[in-house]
């Protein structure tokens, strides 16, 4: 309840602001959380469900504004890279590409990863560990770049 309860506080802070923007993005989340508790996933969603819920906000926003930026409409893309800064802002602290490549090093020493082959091993184990951390793009680069070297 806890997610649902900052991004209320965060609207009302927005419509007192005339902050549009912030407005639209905090509705979507809050549309997204009713949406999830009415889908049968019962009254209250863990924290690594709101994450998920999160970043996949997120991630739109910011493949629509890769869209829009590709075909010359900067005017569309710049809302879409707002809305995403302010849903940003209810995610946990992520880590820098070095932190994740540790975290990748590690995985790949422990279970042995010899190639391109156990890469989906590799993933998954890190996705786990890195739960809301990482983007998963992020992670698979990572991951490419250390398997295939």
């Amino acid at each position: 309840m806890g997610l649902q309860q900052d991004i209320m506080t965060a609207m009302k802070t927005a419509m007192k602001a005339k902050d549009q923007t912030a407005l639209a993005a905090l509705r979507a989340v809050k549309s997204e959380i009713l949406l999830a508790k009415t889908s049968g996933a019962g009254d209250d969603l863990s924290e690594a469900d709101e994450v998920k819920l999160l970043q996949k906000l997120v991630k739109q926003r910011k493949d629509s504004a890769a869209i829009f930026t590709e075909q010359g409409r900067a005017d569309l893309a710049e809302p879409e890279i707002a809305q995403a800064a302010v849903i940003e802002q209810f995610l946990p602290e992520q880590l820098t590409a070095d932190e994740i490549e540790k975290v990748v090093v590690m995985t790949i020493d422990s279970i042995g990863a010899s190639g391109m082959k156990d890469m989906g091993k590799v993933m998954g184990m890190v996705s786990k560990e890195l739960a809301g951390q990482a983007d998963g793009k992020t992670i698979s680069t990572i991951v490419k770049a250390k398997l295939s070297s």
